[in-house]
């Protein structure tokens, strides 16, 4: 395959990557740090599974609708401190005090007040990580038009993401130490303020430090104001249907959809089948194991998988890194009935090394070749429209987030775990194991088969920006 240098002024300063991998730092972090917290509505709130999953399911299928409406937004702010910034600024304050908010929650409180309590914060808490993560995506997208730099800059972020991932699993070490909070809900009241401040600093570094692309062309941008409502609306649907009829895009939706969704469904079975399999139910017994696991398996992605997929990428491109790394992800899920295994808890590390490519090398490429994709749309539409691409990609994300979440209720309900004993049957623990491997394993194989004919190479990218030159010219910083 064709293979050309990058250009000095098409790389990102090192300072730019980590200011923008902070943002995303901030925007794992939420996450990661919210799958933790969840347990505890189960285990220490004694909240029903199905309402959990609910929990996680409703506020995100709304976080997903406002997405696109988001990055409309960002692509058509006209202001003296850019089009992402602003709001990137703004978002990350929102989610980070809606944060601490969310989880000042009692046992005292009936089922039904700490239901409707958290729903009605959490959907504060999203309408605010949409303000502020949507323009950090199609910021990412414009800060750097080269095929090979944009990989790098997405391995940077995702590396720095995966700290997020490191720190995380001992939220739930923490938050259990009775040396450190009389109760579970007491940990995850305190330690939900430092995270919601740790997340707000971090995630307005972006919108101080990094530099925007200026847009090609203004006038095509619309203006953002009540009595262009009914124009605005319509260009908005017409971007939407642009944006879904990008065939190679909605490949990358479809497969991160599929992947991530799986990925998602399970993520909390680790920590169940750990303190439930493992050790027979003993919180104390079970210690660190499940933080561990945790942390283990995001220093394998950022020390191990991102650079390996990276390197992969820019010697065989990037859809053949993206199916090598699945495949490999593939091997660690089936490995888990092994690694599992109460006489040796140590064995539980073993697949870590092969699962880790699986998300490890989802976003650092798929998030590179919807960059690639935003310069096809451009040579065929005539408009840069990072925030939409990035809002429709993140709403697949998080429409299969909240799908999962709710999946996840649905099959620990249905292979019988129940959540006010400390011993599940044989049974249970069995069915919830085969869930935890097959699952994963099955919508992995579903996205190799959907990203089989995705067709933007590194020859043809760089054919499309030599077009998009010769019509445009370059595109500034």
């Amino acid at each position: 395959m064709a293979h050309f240098k990058t250009a000095k002024e098409d790389i990102v300063p090192f300072g730019q990557k980590l200011a923008f991998g902070s943002g995303h730092l901030a925007n794992q972090l939420f996450p990661a740090a919210l799958g933790v917290f969840m347990v505890v509505l189960v285990m220490s709130l004694n909240m029903n599974p199905i309402l959990a999953g609910l929990l996680g399911a409703l506020p995100r299928l709304l976080d997903a609708l406002t997405d696109p409406i988001m990055g409309f937004i960002s692509d058509n702010t006209k202001s003296k401190w850019g089009r992402r910034k602003p709001y990137i600024f703004i978002g990350s304050v929102i989610t980070g005090v809606a944060f601490m908010i969310m989880w000042q929650l009692n046992p005292e409180n009936s089922q039904t007040y700490n239901f409707f309590y958290f729903l009605i914060v959490s959907v504060f808490f999203y309408i605010g990580y949409t303000i502020f993560a949507t323009p950090l995506i199609g910021l990412g997208y414009e800060m750097t038009p080269d095929y090979n730099e944009r990989t790098r800059l997405m391995a940077v972020s995702q590396w720095m993401g995966q700290i997020a991932w490191m720190i995380a699993p001992w939220f739930w070490v923490i938050i259990y130490d009775p040396t450190i909070f009389e109760s579970a809900p007491e940990g995850a009241r305190i330690l939900s303020i430092m995270v919601g401040g740790a997340c707000m600093i971090l995630g307005i570094l972006p919108a101080l430090f990094n530099k925007e692309r200026v847009a090609p062309d203004d006038s095509k941008m619309v203006n953002l104001s009540m009595k262009d409502l009914a124009a605005n609306t319509k260009e908005f649907v017409k971007g939407i249907k642009l944006t879904l009829k990008n065939k190679p895009f909605m490949k990358l939706c479809g497969a991160t959809f599929l992947i991530f969704n799986g990925f998602q469904t399970v993520a909390q079975f680790a920590m169940f089948i750990i303190v439930y399999y493992l050790f027979d139910g003993d919180k104390v017994a079970s210690g660190t194991w499940p933080a561990w696991f945790g942390t283990i398996s995001a220093i394998a992605t950022a020390v191990l998988v991102i650079p390996i997929v990276t390197k992969i990428s820019e010697k065989m491109g990037k859809k053949n890194a993206f199916i090598i790394a699945t495949l490999i992800s593939i091997i660690g899920y089936g490995l888990k009935w092994w690694g599992f295994n109460p006489e040796n808890p140590w064995l539980m590390f073993m697949p870590i090394p092969f699962l880790s490519f699986g998300i490890g090398g989802l976003f650092t490429l798929m998030m590179s070749m919807t960059a690639d994709v935003c310069d096809l749309d451009e040579l065929n539409n005539g408009e840069r429209r990072e925030g939409m691409f990035g809002a429709v990609y993140w709403w697949m994300v998080k429409l299969g987030t909240a799908l999962a979440l709710l999946t996840s209720g649905i099959v620990l309900s249905f292979v019988g775990f129940d959540q006010s004993v400390d011993q599940q049957t044989v049974d249970t623990l069995t069915n919830l194991r085969i869930a935890d491997i097959i699952i994963p394993i099955l919508t992995a194989l579903m996205a190799i088969v959907i990203v089989w004919k995705y067709d933007i190479t590194e020859g043809k990218a760089h054919e499309i920006r030599k077009a998009l030159i010769a019509r445009r010219g370059k595109v500034s910083h």
